[in-house]
């Protein structure tokens, strides 16, 4: 096996083991307090609430270990046969062009989609079914997966039919065309997504009312200008409650889920908004944009640089030789270090989410915003006594008992 290749199997390996370990110590952390509410929440969450909690995240993560074990079977099928023998296949097929590199990625990508297809039914048919969270049939799960890959097909595909063309026919450092363009995408996608793609899945209706004013009223004391606050029927889907704004500058829209509309008081709902309102304020959005931006360049100029190198192929022991081939495993090598990259990510994430929670008690004060995340946790049965370490590797926000902590604090 070439040392490439085995190297890159073991560091896989390891990551998947270690990510394993540490999912082993959530689940007997949530157990080991299932029959014990957090005495911060003895008033405000039931003892069944909270088994109910421990239970769904119990049986989530055993989902998940699943999911992660497929993930890496199918890592070791790809890398030492899938990948080559489609590439094989695909050129006995066509003579060398784009075509033909789409032709090798999208076999590829389609194989990828339909292994993911069972567990992801499992996910929202089973798991989510079971806890009530769950509210799509059958055939509104296969439309949405039906309609999700349409739209990769329709967006995805000249997306990299351009950077295999970059890769082919441009001289010098092609990766910093594709990073421009990339950029420009990266910017209008948001815009796009919520005037474009989100309504293939879900309506969006304006919000009227007394609590829209109320609103309004908190959006002119933060100083906030938006295209508008939108209600959007997540019921279709889920039980869940969610809210978020989306854009840059005129275009940006606050979205609540109806959900949240039906579950929440409106002092409640004033301090979720405010709480994203904070996120505005401090240039989240803005500063998130611009690291993505960066790493992005990063990423490009290390796979800009592997792909012109005549060791990637043989290293990862392909006997056929494609620039889609190329492309895949530069990204796939690239991102090699992407897990503790993503730590970084995921601090800086739970410190913003401080700032946020410090804005919105300036706004409206600590006691809406701790009855908000108290029912958001209850509501979506999320763990009051998850593991610090699983907390910390995986998590993008502060466990609530921390968040309640710090807001009253």
């Amino acid at each position: 096996m070439p040392t490439l290749l085995l190297a890159y199997l073991v560091l896989c390996t390891a990551w998947w083991a270690f990510e394993f370990y540490v999912g082993r110590r959530q689940a007997a952390c949530v157990q080991r307090y299932r029959d014990q509410v957090p005495a911060a929440f003895a008033q405000s969450v039931t003892l069944e609430d909270h088994r109910r909690s421990a239970d769904y995240t119990r049986d989530r993560l055993r989902l998940d270990a699943i999911a992660s074990i497929v993930d890496l079977a199918v890592t070791f099928v790809a890398l030492l046969w899938a990948l080559d023998f489609v590439t094989g296949l695909v050129s006995g097929w066509m003579a060398p062009s784009i075509a033909r590199s789409l032709a090798t990625l999208g076999i590829l990508w389609l194989c990828s989609s339909l292994l993911s297809l069972p567990l992801s039914a499992v996910r929202d048919l089973g798991l989510e079914q079971r806890y009530g969270f769950n509210r799509k049939t059958p055939g509104l799960f296969l439309r949405d997966r039906l309609k999700a890959m349409l739209l990769t097909v329709i967006i995805g595909g000249p997306l990299v039919a351009g950077i295999l063309w970059a890769l082919r026919d441009l001289r010098g450092p092609w990766w910093v065309y594709v990073w421009a363009a990339l950029t420009v995408i990266m910017l209008a996608a948001p815009t796009v997504y919520v005037r474009v793609v989100a309504p293939w899945f879900n309506r969006f209706t304006p919000l009227d009312g007394d609590l829209a004013a109320r609103l309004e009223a908190l959006l002119v004391r933060c100083g906030f200008r938006s295209d508008g606050l939108f209600e959007m029927d997540a019921s279709r889907r889920s039980s869940r409650g969610n809210a978020f704004f989306v854009g840059f500058g005129p275009t940006k829209r606050i979205v609540l889920f109806d959900t949240l509309l039906e579950k929440h008081a409106p002092d409640e709902i004033e301090a979720i908004v405010a709480h994203e309102l904070g996120h505005f304020k401090h240039r989240h959005t803005l500063t998130g944009a611009l690291r993505g931006i960066v790493s992005l360049f990063a990423m490009l100029a290390v796979v800009g640089w592997l792909c012109r190198q005549p060791w990637l192929l043989p290293g990862f022991g392909m006997r056929h030789a494609d620039p889609a081939l190329a492309l895949l495993l530069g990204f796939m090598l690239a991102s090699a270090a992407s897990p503790v990259f993503g730590l970084f990510g995921r601090a800086i994430s739970r410190r913003h989410e401080f700032q946020a929670d410090d804005f919105a008690r300036s706004m409206v004060g600590a006691a809406p915003m701790v009855s908000a995340l108290t029912r958001l946790a209850r509501d979506n049965a999320s763990t009051l006594t998850p593991d610090p370490l699983f907390s910390l590797v995986h998590d993008t926000h502060p466990p609530v008992p921390v968040r309640v902590a710090h807001l009253l604090a």
